[in-house]
């Protein structure tokens, strides 16, 4: 507690324009501390005198140690989403859980949107975030009111529909609770890809890799 709150004062008075830190512990290699800021890792000596950025590996167990415990800081607890906020569209019997924040006018987003077509027994729930400026927020409000939002949604990222104007009346409230919820839960990009172990892919993947992935979930989930 006492180099935590040392480090902390050291941060505060030399770098004063830094981000809050949320947490700082002891990292795995001795005499380091893990400096967290969101789910941003640093690394520093106990006194704060220097700073490190970069990732730290354990050579004996060949882990990347600051990989493991972004990943840990990024999982989310799937069921606990908020899917009525969500446009959802399934293949097949739609067992497979995926879940994507995207942006109507993100390149990427509409790559991986082609590719997910490809994909059997899966079902999409795409939280429409407009973060890219431009039109992305009349875009994204024309898209949700559509009486169809999930036709809507396709038609556009697939064959570049323009969706229909939205009725005054619509209630558009689910997408600030979207923006919100990519906020809180760290989501800097799109697409943004969650999978039901809790675990997310940071942007756009083939629908071969992602098949592989939802195989290997599935396969996990089976010996549990």
């Amino acid at each position: 507690m006492a180099n935590e709150a040392a480090i902390r004062k050291a941060f505060a008075e030399r770098m004063p324009n830094a981000p809050k830190i949320d947490e700082v512990r002891p990292a795995a290699m001795p005499g380091l501390w893990e400096v967290r800021i969101g789910n941003e890792i640093r690394y520093t000596d106990a006194g704060a005198n220097f700073l490190i950025e970069g990732e730290l590996f354990d050579l004996k167990a060949k882990k990347n140690l600051t990989e493991e415990r972004v990943t840990q800081l990024n999982r989310i607890d799937f069921a606990s989403l908020p899917f009525k906020d969500a446009v959802m569209w399934k293949n097949g019997n739609g067992k497979r859980r995926i879940a994507v924040f995207a942006d109507p006018n993100c390149g990427y987003c509409k790559r991986f949107e082609k590719g997910l077509q490809e994909l059997k027994d899966v079902t999409v729930y795409t939280f429409l975030i407009p973060i890219l400026g431009g039109d992305s927020p009349e875009k994204t409000r024309a898209i949700w009111c559509a009486k169809d939002n999930a036709n809507a949604w396709l038609g556009w990222m697939l064959k570049g529909e323009q969706p229909g104007k939205p009725p005054a009346s619509c209630d558009d409230a689910a997408i600030e609770r979207n923006l919100a919820l990519s906020r809180k839960i760290h989501v800097n990009g799109t697409p943004a890809i969650l999978l039901e172990d809790g675990n997310r892919i940071p942007g756009a993947v083939g629908p071969v890799e992602l098949e592989k992935r939802l195989q290997a979930l599935a396969a996990a989930a089976s010996k549990s």
